[in-house]
């Protein structure tokens, strides 16, 4: 599907190289450019096998690593001839330093005026606060989330996984593709593209912006409840385990009370109707968690499904793996791998009905593609590459 299109990867972390994996996993070919002494600092991130990383080897699935010192000025000038083969350049070194280094949207547009390129930096690339470094937890904490997050009586609360970085990547992810069809269908040069942390999150968290502007609330933290649904929670059953469910739809929550034995709620005004059923959230949960407190989960799920109640267990990473409908859809694949034999990773999560995304190879060894992609896109020699290694530039 995006076979033709090059993929310039010149970022670090998450949010940023996020976009340039979800483009190879649609036929794009991404060259990753990493420092040679280190490499990316996501290849040390989180958990590691044998001392690799296994964070770094799905997020860089299918990219081609290439060692060029951002520092020199011949590394520089290696990456400004690299640009003028690509069609998208993905950035999120901080706009200073970039423009230092020359390899900013302005100069990469002297020698590629269709170059689409993407900066996602912390706070974004305009305001007094662009040039500050940032990451995805100070998004989370200024977009709104931490503060709506967590338990009434307790602390904000941050996500244990990289939520600003990844919702970040897949507003970005559209905004590059996006570009490239103003670029290709309606005949346009390539554009800049500025995205920070921040905002994609707020964006998801609007209905506090609309509610403060409108009605002058601030929300507050109240756990898993939702002022707009009732009841919406996560209750315990008899076994120790736990379900989720959401009343969000009249005819769903009045479905639930019949379900549980509590017919008598549903003709009730005061639980019956959506509004008034909200005054009364805590008194529905009540109701709820008493019930499936005497149920096991499997006994619970059973009685949610047969009247089609928006219910399901809350899984640990073992039960995602092994549920029926998660292995019928082939969400997670093994990947054969030359340096941990193989590793399981969830595939492309957009299904088309004419094409299917690809892992063709998790995570390169650093440097590992650099003879390959400086040979094939810049024309060097063995000699000029022996060279650049004796001066350090790659």
């Amino acid at each position: 599907m995006l076979g033709g299109i090059r993929v310039l990867d010149m970022a670090s972390l998450a949010a940023a190289p996020l976009v340039a994996t979800y483009l190879g996993e649609f036929g794009a070919d991404v060259i990753k450019i990493e420092q040679p002494r280190g490499g990316d600092p996501i290849r040390g991130w989180g958990a590691r096998k044998d001392g690799v990383g296994l964070m770094w080897k799905s997020v860089s699935r299918n990219k081609r690593s290439v060692t060029v010192d951002l520092r020199l000025p011949e590394g520089q000038e290696l990456v400004r001839r690299l640009a003028a083969t690509c069609d998208v350049v993905v950035a999120n070194t901080r706009p200073r330093t970039l423009t230092r280094w020359g390899l900013d949207y302005a100069r990469l547009r002297e020698v590629n005026p269709r170059i689409v390129m993407l900066h996602v930096t912390g706070f974004g690339l305009t305001g007094p606060k662009a040039d500050r470094p940032g990451f995805g937890t100070l998004g989370e904490a200024m977009s709104g989330f931490a503060h709506v997050t967590g338990e009434a009586d307790g602390p904000p609360t941050l996500p244990p996984f990289m939520l600003a970085d990844g919702v970040a990547s897949l507003n970005a992810a559209y905004a590059v593709l996006t570009a490239l069809y103003h670029r290709d269908v309606h005949g346009a040069d390539g554009q800049l593209i500025d995205v920070n942390l921040i905002d994609p999150l707020a964006r998801l968290l609007e209905q506090s912006v609309l509610a403060y502007d409108q009605l002058g609330t601030v929300q507050r933290r109240s756990g898993n409840r939702w002022d707009i649904s009732a009841p919406r929670n996560t209750y315990r059953t008899k076994d120790d385990r736990w379900l989720a469910m959401s009343g969000s739809a009249p005819t769903v929550a009045l479905r639930i009370f019949h379900a549980i034995g509590r017919s008598d709620l549903a003709a009730d005004p005061d639980f019956a109707d959506p509004v008034r059923r909200l005054t009364r959230a805590r008194e529905v949960d009540e109701v709820v968690a008493e019930w499936v407190a005497g149920q096991t989960l499997d006994a619970a799920m059973a009685v949610f499904e047969r009247a089609e109640i928006a219910a399901a267990p809350v899984y640990d990473v073992v039960g995602l793996l092994e549920d029926e409908q998660t292995v019928a859809r082939e969400v997670f694949r093994r990947v054969e791998d030359a340096e941990l034999g193989s590793m399981l990773v969830q595939g492309p999560v957009s299904r088309f009905s004419d094409h299917v995304g690809v892992v063709d190879s998790l995570g390169p060894r650093l440097g590992e593609h650099t003879d390959d992609v400086l040979g094939e896109l810049l024309d060097l020699s063995a000699a000029d590459l022996a060279g650049l290694r004796e001066r350090q530039v790659i």
